[in-house]
């Protein structure tokens, strides 16, 4: 385990040397990436060495933007024109977008250097990273396990130093279950505060762009650059992000937590133990602590499993073989060009949730599927706002610790329940932070929920835990 310090303070106080940082990170992408595997393409070299001393030139100059230089993975299902974006699937393999997403706009404006886009499970649908067309990422801090997914590229190249920030998406968990994994700091923001505009879709009600970093701080630092309104977005809201350089620390006195019951009674040992010892010390500082029952957890699954299956059956439909065409075709008819494109280039798990989105949504089956699924998310959005007007919620992000590579993929079920603690989240279009509280035997991370635009608590609360941790800027090189 490494320390690093706060990229924020380092910004702040001019010590930031682009020029040197880089050179680091192709030292660890040189030495580490081609086990790792966090990046599907990585920009040439030479490139990021001229951008990064033209950072330094401007650094020098006192013509510093908020992030000149600083070093940002962006996963690949988000667009950065003229660089492949695959989405982790070979339906996508040669296809460059001729434009920025709205957050890579900011970002370039900003003065971030783009190292890569990173490996994802294939359009976004997976918990482990294991379902990627160009091979699973592993986790640093054991090679033998996986990163969590789907923003596992993201995850891997903060928790090996490759990169200084990132950017995942999440639509059930995608960010938050990566980042618990490997010891990292992942946002899933109130629904519409960041744009989506530019992001490859998978369940368009559910997901959100979000900021990934190694620390609280540095986080709110990056949120600060992407969230906010944009005219293009029509899920875009009207928000303002705090002031990272203004956030403290929670009073400890003036916190109150809330636990589902459900959630810890579903977590193996070592989660529970490591979870519960984090309540104890913020107890023992006076923080108030609640337990309360949610027995809308055991639906909460496969309600969020019926939505966001029913939404990638649409927005993959476009996927037809003609729209993106990256493969060699002897079809002679529009029917014999899509079966062929969606045999050879969609993956298992990809064909599994469009057909089971097709059912749920075919006549017959809609009524008893996706409406029952819609009635579900209306009530667990209330219930979740009630309680979130009241106290933080607080449970573990993962119910377990980092499965080994393999051992889930056998059992959809078992990969699905991975889920169990992040897609209420989504489904409620709160704000969820999640941040490591262990690193023993491996990483176990907590989540904290919080009311609609209600990340600052989330940061102020965040910043306690870490003072309480000592777990900022850890990283596993």
């Amino acid at each position: 385990m490494k320390k690093r310090g706060s990229l924020a303070q380092q910004l702040a106080s001019g010590v930031y040397n682009p020029v040197e940082r880089l050179e680091e990170a192709l030292y660890l992408i040189s030495r580490l990436e081609e086990e790792v595997n966090a990046f599907i393409t990585l920009l040439p070299e030479e490139r990021l060495r001229e951008e990064a001393r033209e950072a330094q030139r401007r650094i020098l100059e006192g013509k510093a933007r908020p992030l000149e230089g600083v070093l940002v993975a962006v996963k690949d299902n988000i667009s950065v024109r003229g660089l492949r974006a695959t989405a982790g699937s070979k339906m996508l393999s040669c296809y460059k977008p001729p434009y920025n997403a709205h957050v890579v706009e900011r970002l370039v404006d900003a003065g971030a250097i783009i190292v890569g886009k990173t490996n994802m499970d294939e359009f976004a649908m997976g918990s482990t990273g294991e379902y990627s067309a160009y091979g699973p990422t592993r986790n640093p801090w054991d090679m033998g396990r996986v990163p969590g997914g789907s923003s596992s590229g993201s995850a891997a190249t903060l928790a090996y130093a490759a990169v200084d920030l990132a950017l995942g998406s999440d639509t059930g968990g995608s960010i938050r279950l990566p980042a618990a994994f490997t010891a990292t700091v992942g946002l899933k923001p109130t629904y519409g505060a960041v744009s989506r505009r530019g992001l490859i879709p998978y369940a368009n009600s559910l997901e959100q762009i979000g900021p990934m970093a190694r620390s609280v701080r540095d986080l709110a630092f990056l949120y600060s650059v992407i969230a906010g309104r944009d005219p293009l977005d029509a899920t875009s809201i009207d928000y303002q992000p705090p002031d990272p350089y203004t956030l403290e620390p929670r009073d400890p006195e003036a916190v109150r937590l809330c636990v589902p019951e459900e959630i810890i009674d579903a977590s193996e040992a070592p989660v529970k133990a490591a979870f519960e010892g984090l309540l104890s010390r913020l107890e023992a500082q006076g923080a108030t602590i609640e337990y309360f029952r949610a027995p809308w957890t055991s639906l909460v699954l496969p309600a969020y499993y019926t939505i966001a299956m029913a939404e990638a059956a649409s927005n993959l439909a476009r996927y037809d073989g003609s729209l993106y065409p990256c493969h060699d075709s002897r079809a002679r008819t529009w029917e014999e060009l899509n079966v062929e494109a969606r045999t050879r280039l969609f993956g298992p798990e990809v064909k599994r949730r469009i057909a089971m989105g097709v059912l749920v949504l075919s006549e017959g089956y809609r009524d008893e599927y996706y409406v029952k699924a819609a009635k579900i998310r209306r009530l667990v959005r209330d219930r979740v706002l009630g309680i979130v007007r009241e106290c933080i919620i607080g449970q573990p992000t993962s119910p377990v610790l980092p499965p080994r590579l393999g051992e889930r993929l056998g059992d959809p079920l078992q990969l699905y329940a991975l889920d169990i603690s992040t897609v209420t989240a989504n489904l409620a279009g709160v704000p969820a932070l999640q941040l490591p509280v262990s690193v023993e035997p491996l990483p176990v991370g907590a989540q904290l929920m919080a009311r609609p635009r209600g990340e600052v608590d989330l940061f102020e609360l965040g910043l306690l835990v870490e003072e309480i941790t000592g777990l900022a800027g850890v990283s596993a090189f």
